[in-house]
């Protein structure tokens, strides 16, 4: 992974575990489509449990692996504007169970007894991670001071 350009104010990797949404975005063969989504950083890659009944982007990942991501921190209260994009390949890869808690646990916290149930009792056979591989990556601090002065 070459890191093009890094003006954030922590490491990737702390930026990164930030509870946020990732956008993915593909080729479709009928031109590009976007997909907001959660995620895990690790292992220098981007992780996502994908439900492939109903779901058109795993099918996807399987055509056209090459991939963006791009992930945003926005305060409009504070100015703050953090971002980081990569470019590279994903590609669908079998369920991990102790991956997906770790996942999930990032949006829902450490204990399972409080997530909802439809992230905990589904079907698994449904179910693949997304594992995307960045190539590059550019990580921008564009914040700017707030009106209030808050930064």
């Amino acid at each position: 992974m070459e890191l093009v350009e890094d003006t954030l104010e922590t490491d990737l990797d702390s930026f990164l575990s930030r509870p946020l949404f990732c956008f993915f975005a593909q080729e479709s063969g009928r031109g590009p489509r976007l997909s907001p989504l959660w995620f895990r950083w690790e292992d220098g890659a981007i992780w996502h449990v994908a439900r492939l009944s109903g779901r058109s982007y795993p099918e996807r990942v399987r055509e056209y692996p090459r991939s963006a991501v791009a992930v945003v921190d926005f305060d409009p209260a504070t100015g703050r504007v953090e971002h980081v994009g990569m470019r590279g390949d994903a590609a669908l890869e079998p369920y991990d169970e102790e991956l997906a808690e770790r996942l999930f646990g990032k949006y829902l916290g450490d204990d399972r007894s409080n997530w909802p149930e439809m992230f905990v009792d589904f079907d698994t056979d449904d179910y693949r991670l997304i594992r995307f591989d960045p190539e590059t990556v550019v990580a921008r601090d564009q914040s700017y001071p707030s009106p209030a002065g808050n930064r």
